[in-house]
């Protein structure tokens, strides 16, 4: 790539002295090659490691703030949507609890594509709403919150010991998506793992079989992510420092009222153009995020 950069500098010096449109067109045609190049080099530094090419599984929780916070929890599920969309990636909801008055109080996204995982881990952590609540009668501003939580999925042949006796598996009438068929039957499945409290739930598959298999795969992934939480709390007690606060720490506000700015807390990574951002345009955020670990 150096080389290739030194030789295009000695083409637009012979451009400069002498105009030639053959020339001109090999030098743009050289220079974005060489820019992809460059992009996908800074990609291979920044996406090296462990798991970083694994699938991703994504959690929404809808924090304190009641109706404001779960059409917020709603709206976060549309930008990732429609970011794995943009990107090309497959997200299929596995679990969804809805709201009757308004939004979702938690959904679990699959997210699949190579670097999925590697690219959404900038997102975990507290994501802040601050608007003109429409829910208030008397159209105040509120500020709400809902949780990200991201783990890679794990291959089938990860090796973790989960002993039987440790979980407690419920079933139950699914009431998410697939059709008539789940909602006659008890298909949907919850996993409890009784002793870290965490529960995974997968109801979107047909068949009790699919879910269980669907929700132990999901439990696989976050008892391994809590484990490397831990890891990484201790290291960063030993060195007395760190960049970045506990899992749950606000990282990113977003901003309707009284003015537009989506501004993320560790990178200082903004823009104006929030409804961009809503839409799924997250990349700035998520590159800046990647080069800051870096540094």
């Amino acid at each position: 790539m150096e080389n290739e950069f030194n030789e295009l500098a000695i083409l637009e010096e012979m451009l400069r002295e002498d105009e030639d449109p053959e020339l001109q067109s090999e030098l743009e045609k050289r220079a974005a090659a060489l820019h992809k190049a460059i992009g996908q080099q800074q990609l291979f530094l920044l996406l090296n490691e462990e798991y970083d090419k694994n699938n991703a599984i994504l959690t929404i929780h809808a924090g304190s703030g009641g109706l404001d916070s779960q059409d917020w929890a709603e709206m976060l599920l549309r930008m990732f949507l429609r970011w794995a969309e943009r990107e090309n990636f497959k997200a299929n909801v596995i679990d969804l609890l809805s709201d009757d008055e308004a939004g979702i109080k938690s959904a679990t996204l699959e997210i699949k594509g190579e670097f999925a995982h590697g690219y959404l881990k900038s997102e975990k952590g507290v994501h802040r709403l601050v608007r003109i609540s429409p829910y208030d009668a008397a159209k105040r501003r509120h500020t709400s919150f809902a949780s990200v939580s991201i783990c890679p999925e794990l291959a089938d042949d990860f090796e973790m010991e989960i002993r039987p006796e440790d979980l407690r598996i419920d079933t139950f009438r699914s009431s998410g998506a697939g059709g008539q068929h789940v909602n006659r039957t008890d298909s949907a499945v919850r996993i409890t793992h009784i002793p870290t409290g965490i529960i995974t739930t997968c109801q979107n598959e047909r068949s009790q079989h699919m879910n269980k298999e669907i929700a132990l795969k999901v439990l696989k992934s976050k008892l391994y992510e809590k484990a490397a939480q831990e890891r990484e709390k201790e290291l960063a007690a030993l060195v007395g420092d760190k960049k970045e606060s506990s899992w749950g720490s606000q990282i990113r506000s977003y901003v309707l009222h009284p003015y537009s700015l989506v501004k993320d807390h560790r990178t200082g990574e903004e823009t104006g153009n929030v409804q961009a951002v809503l839409d799924g345009d997250i990349n700035d955020f998520i590159m800046s995020w990647l080069r800051w670990r870096k540094m």
